[in-house]
């Protein structure tokens, strides 16, 4: 697939992402008419790979609505978040002023992220928990990550888990309790279609653009992308829990979060590199 077509198809998402924020923004998922509570859609994990960001520059990559960026401001950090929605920035920029967070919010696709922040350099650039099955070329990606960090600098990708994304992201009509393969684990098989009027959370049914696009990416891709754009794979993590309940039979952990009982199958990666 030419690099045109990937651009057209990214193009189609972001109308889809336009389209699903207000959907977001009234969800009970998100939970905004709530007290916000971002560190919520943190495992406790990520605090410690990502250590102290108190004075650091921070980037989160494809944040849409940004409730984790604010996160990252609340530990002190100066803390930035891109997306290619313009709706999902306009959002992001309420939900910011709203909190008293101080987050700057950049529209741009990932890919002119470098062009977008005028050559800034930042300490720890973070993304995941859904992003990068949007993207369909990860060495450009990689390449771009690499030119975005300081010398030293971090990168964090707290990602679903391609066995997740093999099974699903919610059960499908009428699905009982097994576990079934439904996609490729591995990439390279181009873009998986979906036209879907509803999105991961509950609320109402998007309206106009239902279309998307998604890549699978395994992990083996992930790290060559990185090492191949000269980025050291410091940490790799596997867990087995999430932040909300794919399967009913899922139970509840100490801090909020949800494990299937059994069996203990990898749900979420966590990976450390540094520039």
């Amino acid at each position: 697939m030419t690099s045109a077509e990937h651009d057209r198809l990214m193009r189609v998402n972001q109308a889809n992402w336009d389209a699903r924020t207000p959907v977001h923004l009234a969800s009970r998922f998100y939970g905004l008419d709530q007290d916000l509570d971002p560190e919520r859609w943190f495992a406790p994990f990520e605090w410690e790979d990502l250590g102290d960001l108190a004075g650091r520059d921070v980037l989160h990559l494809q944040c849409h609505l940004g409730t984790e960026t604010i996160a990252f401001a609340r530990r002190g950090a100066r803390a930035v978040g891109l997306d290619f929605s313009p709706a999902s920035v306009a959002a992001a920029n309420g939900i910011a002023e709203r909190a008293g967070a101080d987050v700057t919010y950049v529209r741009a696709n990932v890919y002119d992220a470098v062009e977008a922040l005028d050559g800034r350099r930042f300490d720890v650039v973070y993304t995941g928990k859904g992003a990068l099955c949007y993207l369909p070329d990860l060495d450009r990606w990689a390449r771009t990550v690499g030119r975005l960090l300081r010398p030293g600098g971090r990168l964090y990708v707290v990602e679903f888990h391609p066995l997740l994304n093999s099974l699903g992201p919610k059960p499908a009509p009428g699905e009982g309790p097994e576990l079934l393969l439904r996609h490729d684990y591995l990439g390279g098989g181009g873009p998986v279609h979906r036209d879907a009027t509803h999105t991961y959370t509950d609320g109402p049914a998007v309206e106009g653009a239902t279309d998307s696009y998604e890549w699978m990416h395994g992990i083996g891709e992930v790290v060559n992308a990185l090492t191949g754009a000269g980025l050291a794979v410091r940490r790799l993590r596997e867990s087995d829990e999430l932040p909300w309940p794919r399967w009913p039979r899922m139970v509840r952990t100490e801090y909020g979060w949800w494990r299937l009982p059994e069996p203990r199958i990898p749900l979420l990666y966590g990976l450390l590199a540094t520039r």
